[in-house]
């Protein structure tokens, strides 16, 4: 567990039982965490996933961040991630999700600064209300969003998942971002789809309500990649179910993963 003034943070991940090597990776430094879901098959997916997390390692120790140096750092996570498969042929088509939540500095006063890019998820709990912060880019978001499918629907629809944007391409494609004050009490968790695909958003937000120890609910949500940040403190409170079967894959990528 990481702690900053009145910041509490814990990241855990865990292969699970369906795959036989782990592609997440998590990010917890004094201003910054983050987490990323790979893509690119055995070695691939979790390089780029772990590029990606550690190129923006460095930003994530300074105390005067502002929200453009979020962005500027997921770029660069991108660059880092093409530049290795250059490198090294067997990463071609590597790639990776990121999620990132930082606290910047906007006008003089503290804010956050969150940037997302593929489905891995930002929630924030404000008074006891859970919001997802991010959005995702996938599939079943966009057949959502235009009503031919309902989010139940979303949970079980054969492409749930295929990710319209990530990290590892060229050109790179939008990377959303998000910049607002802080609220006393208030709660973030950074994770997976291995995490959204098992759990409803009612069983998130009960977790995150539950307690006052960061690491036990992350070590309860072992099976996917899971930062968890508080602006005071929490804890364990519900089950995980199984792991689902799906890796994550890019629309029109060039990663060997099965499904």
């Amino acid at each position: 567990m990481g702690t900053t003034g009145a910041i509490l943070a814990a990241v855990a991940t865990d292969v699970g039982r369906v795959r036989d090597h782990n592609e997440d990776a998590g990010l917890v430094t004094p201003h910054l965490v983050a987490v990323a879901d790979g893509m690119g098959g055995h070695a691939a997916g979790e390089v780029a996933a772990e590029l990606a997390v550690e190129t923006l390692r460095g930003i994530g120790a300074s105390d005067d961040l502002r929200p453009r140096d979020v962005v500027a750092g997921v770029l660069e996570a991108n660059r880092a991630i093409l530049e290795s498969a250059a490198r090294n042929p067997a990463q071609t088509g590597m790639a990776t999700t990121l999620a990132a939540l930082a606290r910047v500095t906007v006008g003089g006063a503290p804010h956050w600064a969150v940037a997302n890019i593929g489905d891995s998820r930002v929630y924030r709990v404000v008074d006891g209300g859970l919001t997802q912060v991010s959005q995702d880019h996938s599939e079943v978001a966009e057949l959502v969003s235009l009503g031919l499918l309902t989010s139940e629907e979303a949970l079980i629809h054969p492409a749930r998942n295929i990710v319209t944007r990530c990290l590892g391409r060229d050109p790179l494609e939008p990377v959303d971002s998000w910049v607002f004050p802080p609220h006393a009490g208030e709660r973030f968790l950074l994770c997976t789809d291995g995490l959204t695909n098992e759990l409803r958003d009612s069983t998130i937000a009960r977790l995150l309500t539950d307690g006052d120890d960061a690491q036990a609910i992350a070590d309860r949500l072992v099976t996917a990649a899971v930062v968890v940040v508080l602006g005071s403190s929490y804890g364990p409170g519900g089950e995980v179910e199984d792991e689902a079967d799906e890796e994550t894959a890019p629309r029109n990528g060039h990663s060997e993963v099965t499904s």
